[in-house]
């Protein structure tokens, strides 16, 4: 750091190490008097604090001290433990010429000549947003992580529970389980691969008809436009799917030859705001009668889409009938990791 001398004389160390702290540019750097007025500003400073050596020079360094860390005191509590300790340690936020703050830590150093003498301070800043925010972003996943493993045990936990209590057997209950749970998962595989963000519509329903061996089938029509689906959308969506065709195999339209499903949805805009209607409709199966008692299934089917808007479960003769009504926003993505890639 350059050092007025009584000659005003520059030596060649001097201007060595002039020529280090101006290259130092990923650093502010910058001395003080005992007043607290900059003496000098490096590059560094200029290019994270904005403010030109010429500009800040003779100035007080309080200048990039947010206000209410100027109404504490902090810049002088800084030089007095700088002159108390040797140094006075930071890290909070910073202002930029602009108005815009940043996150840096910082040390406040007593400058002193060669006969020990305290002549000034320094004060060296690194800008430290894009870390603070990276850590900001890991305790945001690691909550979220911790959110979706409490979310996904409970349904697995209900999921066991359930297939257990309404099995005629164990080989009932295992193969009942087992399904739900492939089920599941795939939803799961499928979250996975856009990073837990979205899932669409579309391939939640191929995923259903994988998991029953009925990928490619002409007797599953399947039409609409492409919906994201938010995380709980799709895992909720991937499970009533999952139940509409196993029933549809055991006593609905794929339980003979002739029998057709058609799942059909669209968007309809209203006002200010858009739905999902979709329509689940099963022809050419048995003659169908409304049940005389549901099981874990059909409340499964009810109580899940209920969560996100209206549902209508027809039992016509011809076939099963289920209507969804639902606000987009209420199925899409919702969370403060949206932004995170």
């Amino acid at each position: 750091m350059k050092i007025e001398t009584g000659t005003e004389k520059i030596s060649s160390r001097e201007r060595f190490l002039e020529a280090i702290v101006q290259s130092a540019i990923d650093y502010a750097i910058i001395s003080m008097d005992l007043d607290g007025l900059v003496t000098s500003w490096n590059e560094g400073a200029r290019r994270i604090l904005g403010w030109s050596a010429d500009e800040m020079v003779g100035k007080p360094a309080t200048a990039f001290f947010i206000q209410e860390d100027r109404e504490k005191g902090l810049p002088q509590r800084e030089m007095t433990s700088a002159l108390s300790a040797g140094r006075g340690s930071d890290e909070r936020w910073h202002l930029r010429k602009d108005g815009t703050t940043f996150w840096a830590s910082g040390e406040m150093m007593a400058l002193r000549a060669e006969d020990d003498v305290v002549i000034g301070f320094i004060k060296i800043l690194r800008d430290r947003t894009q870390e603070r925010d990276q850590a900001d972003r890991q305790r945001l996943l690691m909550h979220e992580l911790g959110h979706r493993m409490k979310n996904t045990l409970s349904v697995v936990q209900s999921i066991a529970t359930q297939s257990l209590r309404n099995a005629t057997s164990l080989d009932d209950a295992s193969e009942k389980l087992q399904a739900r749970i492939a089920a599941y998962s795939k939803a799961h595989d499928i979250l996975l691969q856009k990073n837990w963000v979205s899932a669409t519509l579309g391939n939640i329903v191929e995923a259903a008809r994988v998991n029953i061996g009925m990928e490619g089938s002409g007797r599953i029509q399947v039409e609409g436009p492409d919906v994201e689906l938010g995380p709980q959308a799709a895992l909720s969506f991937s499970l009533v799917l999952h139940e509409l065709l196993t029933n549809a195999c055991k006593y609905g339209a794929l339980s003979n030859e002739e029998g057709m499903i058609h799942l059909s949805w669209t968007i309809e805009h209203r006002r200010t705001e858009d739905f999902l209607v979709a329509k689940w409709r099963e022809t050419g199966g048995p003659a169908v009668a409304r049940p005389t008692r549901k099981g874990f299934g059909s409340r499964l089917i009810v109580s899940s889409l209920t969560a996100y808007g209206e549902v209508d479960v027809l039992y016509e003769p011809p076939g099963f009938v289920l209507m969804l009504d639902v606000p987009l926003s209420k199925i899409q993505f919702r969370s403060d990791l949206a932004q995170i890639e």
